[in-house]
């Protein structure tokens, strides 16, 4: 039978000194590990629902004559959303949608928008859906087993070994939690591209009846979808995002416009003495998943805002005033200026937020987006700039993160 044998070789001391002192002069003389550069935005895209209506027209569509009611959806500084509405029935008015409907309703409409949504921001990206390395999507207004990056996939044709994530159910802040995430991917996989897709079919979430509570979500919410690209520069990229003649790294059009920003830092706050607040939760009324907005949220958020803004600029030798562009999400007016008020923001600062309100309602994760892309269209942006992302929903939560073009 063989027996392992160790050989134990006693070098001298002045050898075995050399060899040690070698070995540490070999590391210090070593170049540096190199530092991962933050990777950044390199494309937008934004879709949203076929139909769009008025307020007056919603109100119209279901036959909504209380006053108290009306006065909300009126003064809501919400002029056209996008939303699929139930067909009307014989007297003309709409009826609320069983919950099975209504998924298959998510369905249809998030892929729909999702597809036009990533198609959109690829051709920014100046990228093909073959040049996706990760495909994160997010949504909080259906489930569905298998996910949308898996039924995506399979929709648009994209490489079946391509990375991929779902979140369901953050609510409006998700969308830079995924960003969170896969910026971390990004900088992982250098040179490969990384998209984060937010696609709320918000219309599927409808529950109406004569209540404040169904009153408050249906006239703020819209449908929409948006997606946002990543790229990490460095490394020894096996797959690079292709750039068509017109274009530049970075996804501006060789126009003079600055190259997309470079996501720096991220900081989180959830208040959880409000977990109660924003929730998506069954109605056993209605038999169907309802949304409830707490009419005190937007205190509790605008009092926070200073929290956690402050501490995404920790360590990075900013002030507010600092920050040349606000992209906050478009959470309802009363939010939007609770945030003014408590960050000390001007109108100006928060023009997208309140435009992308104006125009499309809440579109949930992907508001903050649809402003990022209004932004990029007034080509104002410079180098060395730096801008805050922020969103807000349940948790009740607060996400921020720090870019700089």
């Amino acid at each position: 039978m063989d027996f392992p044998v160790t050989v134990n070789i006693d070098l001298p001391d002045d050898l075995a000194a050399k060899t040690l002192d070698a070995r540490i002069l070999e590391m210090e003389s070593a170049p540096p590990a190199r530092r991962p550069a933050p990777p950044r935005i390199v494309g937008v895209g934004t879709a949203a629902s076929a139909t769009s209506f008025s307020q007056q027209d919603v109100l119209d569509a279901f036959d909504i004559t209380d006053p108290k009611i009306r006065s909300v959806f009126l003064n809501s500084a919400i002029e056209r959303r996008h939303l699929t509405l139930p067909p009307p029935g014989e007297d003309g008015t709409r009826a609320s949608e069983p919950q099975g409907d209504l998924l298959d309703k998510h369905r249809r409409l998030a892929i729909e928008m999702g597809a036009d949504a990533l198609r959109a921001c690829l051709k920014r990206a100046g990228a093909d859906l073959s040049d996706i390395g990760h495909l994160c999507c997010v949504t909080s207004t259906g489930f569905l087993t298998p996910g949308l990056s898996a039924l995506l996939i399979r929709e648009l044709g994209i490489d079946r070994h391509c990375s991929r994530s779902d979140i369901v159910g953050m609510g409006c802040n998700a969308g830079l939690n995924a960003l969170n995430v896969v910026a971390g991917w990004a900088t992982a996989h250098p040179g490969q591209l990384a998209v984060v897709l937010c696609t709320e079919a918000c219309s599927a979430a409808y529950a109406m009846d004569s209540t404040m509570r169904t009153a408050v979500v249906n006239s703020l919410f819209g449908d929409g979808a948006a997606a946002v690209a990543l790229v990490a520069d460095g490394g020894d990229a096996v797959v690079a995002p292709a750039v068509p003649a017109g274009a530049v790294p970075g996804g501006a059009v060789a126009n003079g416009a600055a190259p997309g920003p470079r996501i720096l830092k991220f900081a989180s706050c959830i208040i959880p003495e409000a977990i109660e607040a924003m929730r998506y939760d069954w109605d056993r009324d209605q038999g169907r998943f309802s949304f409830f907005l707490d009419p005190q949220i937007p205190y509790v958020v605008g009092a926070h805002a200073e929290i956690v803004v402050d501490r995404l600029l920790a360590g990075t030798g900013l002030r507010r005033g600092d920050i040349r562009h606000w992209l906050v999400h478009s959470g309802g007016k009363k939010v939007i200026d609770a945030v003014v008020v408590n960050l000390g923001l001007s109108r100006y600062d928060v023009r997208h937020t309140t435009g992308v309100l104006r125009d499309y309602g809440n579109v949930s994760s992907g508001s903050f987006l649809f402003s990022y892309e209004r932004l990029l269209e007034e080509k104002v942006t410079a180098p060395g700039e730096y801008g805050v992302l922020m969103t807000m929903g349940p948790g009740s939560t607060i996400e921020t993160a720090l870019v700089q073009w």
